[in-house]
């Protein structure tokens, strides 16, 4: 019997490597599964979007967003797509965080990029309204604090919520810290991870990318969605 096909779903940029990172990504999930049928679809901004994804599949579909947390694009864009695509069978999965293994992620990036044991953290997200989104943020920032040896990890938002990076930094600094490091809570380059980056007095840790515990917790998702009972598509998404 065929496995759904996993198909990531990344948001999209206008920056060329975030497409480059989301399919070396896609690669490494590849290597750990080789008979499993994967492909990417983008919310907006870079082809292919997701619904030519979806109308290119047929039989069963799980759609893994390339997300951190709740939010519109998790709890309302990717289960209207799956509505759309009538032909499949289609399941959602969770995003990708909170997870040991985004932790983990973030962890040797911070290192990757030359943080040393008592450095503060500023963890810098894309941001969004939704409270459930800044409440998945605040729990990675306390399981990275706890990795890194509780030292202080503060969130900051790119956008549409605060404090906005420079501001965490500057309320570590009035706290006492005097070495602090950004740590990057973006599955790859773009905008928003340039612009926070560029409030790191020290040093920034590089984007999540296509680091290996991605690859794994792309493939925990598919397989905990697998697990789940099939939801029941709502008829008002249909025509979102």
């Amino acid at each position: 019997m065929q496995q759904p096909t996993l198909v990531a779903v990344a948001h999209g940029s206008r920056d060329p490597r975030a497409l480059h990172t989301a399919l070396a990504l896609l690669e490494r999930v590849r290597e750990l599964r080789p008979r499993l049928d994967v492909r990417l679809g983008h919310v907006e901004l870079n082809e292919p979007l997701l619904d030519d994804t979806l109308r290119a599949a047929s039989g069963a579909a799980v759609l893994v967003p390339l997300l951190l947390g709740r939010g519109y694009h998790v709890k309302r864009d990717l289960p209207a797509a799956a509505a759309r695509a009538t032909h499949l069978d289609t399941r959602v999965a969770a995003p990708l965080g909170p997870h040991p293994l985004l932790v983990e992620a973030l962890y040797e990036r911070l290192v990757e990029a030359g943080w040393t044991a008592g450095t503060a953290v500023v963890l810098a997200a894309a941001g969004s309204r939704d409270p459930e989104s800044a409440a998945d943020t605040r729990r990675t920032a306390a399981l990275l604090s706890g990795r890194l040896g509780d030292v202080p990890v503060v969130p900051a938002y790119a956008s549409a919520a605060a404090p906005t990076a420079p501001e965490a930094v500057r309320a570590l600094a009035a706290r006492g810290h005097h070495r602090i490091a950004v740590a990057s809570y973006f599955a790859a380059p773009g905008r928003f991870a340039t612009q926070t980056a560029s409030a790191a007095p020290a040093l920034a840790a590089a984007p999540l990318g296509d680091h290996p515990a991605l690859a794994r917790l792309l493939l925990h998702r598919y397989d905990e969605a697998l697990r789940r009972p099939a939801a029941r598509i709502r008829p008002e998404l249909v025509s979102a």
